[in-house]
């Protein structure tokens, strides 16, 4: 069933902190938005809602994290990753054990607009070191996802979708940082396949259905889900190039310094020539419908599509 990741993040938060008391969470006046409602309520003792304060927020969550504590603190990631020199300091180069939610990630959560988009948090935070980044696809991963980051010992950060997003993964899936899963593979195999797309978070769904577009049209074309964007995956970015006549990349992030960043670097760092073809945001965004977005800013599976295709 369909569901949002920020909803999957705050079932799985409540179920793996009840049997985890070191769990705290801390929320800067939106917390029934990142879904940290439940657990401030089971939990309130172990819930800190510092009002519209994120730079203090994250100053907290290091502070209880050299405590003991394992302190999840959340926003929405324009909010949060604007406070990027509070991260730096307290949660990446004290290498403290914060694990930082970023809600609302890009242009699909929609009417909202321009002020309340993430699209440029995956480019800050890949510049700091001794920080995880993981963008999960749908359910199942999200909930590996998180518990695998509340167990993990150091800096994490987490992006989240507010839009709901299809279920891609089964039941025997196996969350595994730094690795990038197939989601969709063709059922006939030429030579060379026509593309292998990489995308994360929402854009995933998208490019599933652009693949399964092209495969009915005769053509074929491989998804590659980035759940964990650093460290990303190089080995299946050159393993894809190999066997692909080009690679694509879709983000709702903006172009530079996200996904197709990290796989262009991976690529040319060594020495693979294959064309890479990004897809992503170039602008600031705007209100809209989620889906609406996505057409307009080239990030739908019509505009992966032709991507796979184009001029080849």
């Amino acid at each position: 069933m369909a569901k949002a990741t920020r909803q999957s993040f705050g079932e799985a938060l409540l179920e793996y902190g009840a049997a985890h008391p070191e769990v705290v969470v801390l929320d800067a006046d939106l917390s029934k938005s990142t879904m940290t409602l439940a657990f401030a309520k089971k939990f309130p003792e172990r819930h800190f809602e510092f009002g519209i304060a994120e730079a203090n927020m994250i100053g907290a969550a290091a502070g209880l994290a050299m405590c003991g504590k394992v302190p999840v603190a959340t926003s929405f990631a324009c909010f949060l990753i604007g406070r990027y020199e509070t991260i730096r300091v307290s949660a990446a180069y004290n290498q403290t054990n914060v694990k930082l939610v970023g809600t609302h990630a890009g242009i699909g959560i929609g009417d909202d607009g321009t002020s309340q988009m993430g699209l440029e948090d995956v480019g800050a935070m890949r510049s700091l070191p001794h920080v995880t980044i993981l963008q999960p696809a749908d359910d199942v991963e999200t909930r590996q996802a998180v518990t695998w980051m509340l167990q993990h010992k150091g800096a994490v950060y987490i992006r989240l979708t507010r839009q709901k997003v299809p279920d891609l993964h089964g039941a025997d899936y196996k969350f595994q940082v730094g690795v990038c899963d197939r989601v969709f593979e063709p059922s006939k195999r030429p030579a060379k396949l026509q593309a292998t797309v990489f995308a994360s978070g929402g854009t995933v769904g998208e490019a599933v259905a652009a693949a399964k577009d092209l495969e009915s049209r005769g053509f074929a074309v491989r998804v590659m889900n980035a759940g964990t964007i650093l460290p990303f995956d190089a080995e299946a970015a050159l393993r894809c190039a190999a066997e692909s006549q080009r690679i694509v990349t879709v983000e709702d992030h903006n172009v530079t310094g996200g996904l197709g960043s990290a796989v262009c670097e991976a690529l040319a760092g060594r020495g693979c020539a294959v064309p890479v073809v990004r897809l992503g945001v170039t602008d600031f965004g705007e209100s809209g419908s989620g889906e609406e977005l996505y057409k307009k800013y080239g990030i739908s599976a019509e505009h992966i599509a032709d991507a796979c295709l184009r001029n080849l």
